[in-house]
């Protein structure tokens, strides 16, 4: 893939040359919108499409300002929030929020003139996608979850057209695609030659058992305690290592927990980051992943082939992760685990029962894999240009 030195974040609104921009790609507000994005921009490159002809819109509170210059292109930030369920001043003010971003991302587009946009959903995503609308430059909306979110059903209808990961989602004019997985993912090495080498590069022994425990780039609370629980058990145990994600904004509260409890300064090989951007890195080397069950995570441990044990975020629009993570148990990719029953104790009883079986963690990544859509972002730069090439 060609790319170019990571150029800073524009703020503001602030276009760039016409001539210059074939496409805009939007969304964001968490590394699971993000993620998807920038492996379609990889794929848009991979086609011939230079980096800088691919321009980022995103949220301001985002991790996409971070992400998206570290990859390489360019980004322009909105404001903007999430709408809760309910009436109240917040809403009034996120409403506000978006009905300006949603202007000025239409200010944007009009002066960088894209051939097509590109939008993963949620917030962040919105205001561009009606920009797009408004200037009637065609539309693709890109959806990964097994369930559309708000954002995604209410431009869907209108969209060029809506390239799904799952079939059943009532979208008009769908491709079924699968969902889109960064190349740096693609490119793991799972074989035993390929795990040794990227467990020396995290300077975990080999002699261990890696698991690996994340709440996503947001973290999760309810699996963070538990970890937490479940390490206090285990610090005699040189044969174990765990590598915690505990998300930036828990990250203080996580440490100070496992410093009490003395994790890290016995047998036990514990490990805390707030976020991990060698993150493929440890799926390359692990035995087992703990985590939530977002579309980006579940596209990643199977496109790879990596077991897990999946726990839902409760209360997630249409109980999405619900229906992600039971759709790895099927096939017996992944425990799942509900966030209610998630404690120290039951979750240190499913991983001890997946570590003490080696045959069924090896036959769990096939399964996982037989669920993988490894050519996803390809499928989707391909439709953007179709509907690019038609306008």
């Amino acid at each position: 893939m060609r790319t170019t030195d990571a150029p800073a974040a524009s703020k503001d609104g602030v276009g760039r040359s016409a001539s210059r921009i074939y496409a805009v790609v939007t969304g964001g507000g968490t590394g699971g919108h993000v993620q998807p994005a920038l492996a379609i921009a990889e794929a848009l490159v991979a086609a011939g499409h230079e980096p800088g002809s691919i321009h980022f819109v995103g949220g301001r509170r985002g991790i996409e300002g971070r992400l998206v210059p570290e990859s390489g292109f360019e980004i322009t930030t909105l404001p903007g929030r999430g709408l809760e369920r309910r009436l109240s001043a917040r809403n009034v003010r996120s409403a506000l929020e978006i009905a300006s971003a949603v202007m000025t991302a239409s200010k944007l587009l009009q002066s960088m003139r894209p051939r097509v946009v590109v939008t993963v959903g949620g917030y962040a995503g919105l205001p561009a996608a009606l920009g797009a609308l408004l200037l009637r430059i065609p539309l693709v909306v890109v959806t990964y979850d097994a369930v559309p979110g708000a954002a995604n059903r209410l431009v869907a209808r209108a969209a060029a057209a809506n390239a799904v990961a799952y079939p059943g989602t009532g979208l008009r004019r769908s491709v079924v695609t699968g969902p889109p997985v960064r190349s740096g993912v693609l490119a793991l090495d799972r074989s035993p030659a390929g795990r040794a080498s990227a467990r020396a590069e995290l300077g975990i022994d080999a002699g261990r058992r890696l698991v690996v425990v994340t709440g996503g780039s947001l973290g999760a609370g309810t699996i963070n305690a538990a970890a937490l629980d479940w390490c206090r058990a285990l610090n005699d145990r040189a044969d174990l290592a765990v590598y915690h994600v505990a998300g930036d904004r828990n990250l203080e509260a996580v440490a100070t927990a496992a410093r009490e409890a003395h994790l890290g300064e016995e047998a036990l090989d514990y490990r805390l980051v707030g976020f991990e951007s060698r993150f493929p890195l440890l799926l390359a080397a692990c035995d087992l992943v703990v985590g939530r069950a977002g579309a980006s995570t579940v596209a990643e441990l199977s496109a790879i082939g990596v077991p897990s044990i999946l726990v839902p975020l409760p209360g997630a629009p249409s109980d999405h992760q619900t229906r992600n993570a039971r759709t790895m148990s099927s096939v017996g990719a992944a425990v799942v685990l509900a966030d209610a029953s998630c404690t120290g104790g039951r979750l240190g009883e499913a991983i001890a029962s997946l570590l003490g079986d080696p045959m069924r963690l090896e036959s769990m990544g096939e399964a996982a894999r037989s669920l993988g859509h490894r050519d996803a972002a390809a499928k989707i730069a391909a439709i953007a240009e179709s509907v690019a090439r038609a306008r």
